[in-house]
């Protein structure tokens, strides 16, 4: 399984864009909150591994 890492650059609602932190991309994700820890807030560090969002940092 591969492991990546993300920040969460703005939450609008139900959803927040994450931006990927481990290349280099300017794509923007966007992950409904309901897959994300609820504790989340804008510049928040998470890695996504095995499906799951956890909090780094």
């Amino acid at each position: 399984m591969e492991t990546w890492y993300y920040t969460v650059v703005s939450i609008d609602g139900d959803y927040a864009n994450l931006k990927r932190t481990d290349i280099e991309s300017d794509e923007l994700k966007l992950v409904a909150r309901a897959l994300l820890p609820s504790d989340i807030e804008e510049g928040t560090s998470l890695k996504y591994e095995l499906m799951q969002y956890t909090i780094v940092g």
